[in-house]
């Protein structure tokens, strides 16, 4: 670290900035770091996938073990519109009648290149500010690192056990396994945070807008310690026409509870954006 960064880093600790020169101390802990919540994930193990016996279990799911070696900090909220305009300006894409404008909305409309673009540019803010210590980035989050913060320890089909209900997520169609057939169906996206958070303090894992990750699909998850495969390009399948997918998480208001669960993954186009597709940011030690 130079020395105009330490006394950048020494300013803002001084004048009561939050920074993310700390671990947590217990999983959920949170920091605010240019204008986003945070939620501490600490290190540990996990089964990543599903059993079969699993109701909507699919081929692309079978378990494996990883081992989160660092714990890194996730986004308490999916990046609202409100966030993109704050850090990058112009929304990246169009809105929709059932995305409207909305500082409080999801961004959508967003691809995998715009989403990783607004990472680098939080990291820069974050790093002048003084609130992000040198080793440290935001950027997507890999799957593991995704299902590890969707789960906050949970073993079952979701954060909220083996059902799903639209009181808890927002989900257009059935709920999931026996999941109350109760409340709205929306149709459309919602405020972030207006469902229940999981055992970490983490809204919206279930439902509302799918989310990008930064890893390559490929059809088998990647065990082991913190597994990556972000730079996996030569070996992620090819779609039926030729072009290749990175993965996406967590089911969308377009959806029945099935896709919503804490397991399932599905592929998408890179260059791709949709009004459905949005993100959420880690930060992590590199």
């Amino acid at each position: 670290m130079t020395r105009l960064s330490k006394l950048v880093l020494c300013s803002a600790v001084l004048l009561g900035a939050p920074t993310l020169a700390q671990n947590g101390t217990r999983p959920g802990d949170e920091r605010r770091i240019q204008g986003l919540k945070l939620c501490w994930c600490p290190p540990g193990r996990f089964m990543m996938g599903s059993p079969p016996e699993e109701p909507g279990h699919r081929p692309d799911e079978v378990q494996v073990a990883v081992r989160i070696t660092r714990g890194f900090w996730i986004g308490k909220f999916e990046v609202t519109q409100g966030d993109w305009k704050r850090i990058m300006g112009a929304l990246p894409g169009p809105l929709t009648v059932e995305l409207p404008e909305g500082d409080d909305l999801p961004v959508g409309n967003v691809n995998f290149a715009q989403a990783e673009a607004f990472c680098r540019k939080l990291t820069e803010l974050a790093r002048e500010s003084g609130q992000l210590p040198a080793g440290w980035e935001f950027r997507l989050p890999t799957e593991a690192q995704w299902e590890y913060g969707c789960r906050a320890g949970t073993t079952t089909g979701t954060a909220f056990g083996d059902s799903l209900s639209r009181t808890q997520a927002n989900f257009k169609g059935k709920p999931y396994n026996g999941g109350a057939d109760e409340g709205p169906v929306l149709g459309v996206a919602a405020k972030v945070g207006s469902y229940p958070a999981n055992a970490w303090g983490v809204h919206d894992m279930h439902g509302n807008t799918f989310e990008w990750c930064r890893d390559w699909y490929h059809q088998r998850l990647p065990g082991g310690d913190d597994p990556d495969l972000s730079s996996a390009s030569s070996t992620t399948p090819l779609n039926r026409d030729g072009t290749t997918s990175r993965s996406r998480r967590g089911g969308a208001w377009t959806d029945d509870g099935w896709p919503c669960r804490s397991a399932c993954r599905l592929r998408f186009e890179p260059e791709r954006g949709y009004d459905h597709i949005g993100f959420r940011v880690v930060a992590v030690r590199r």
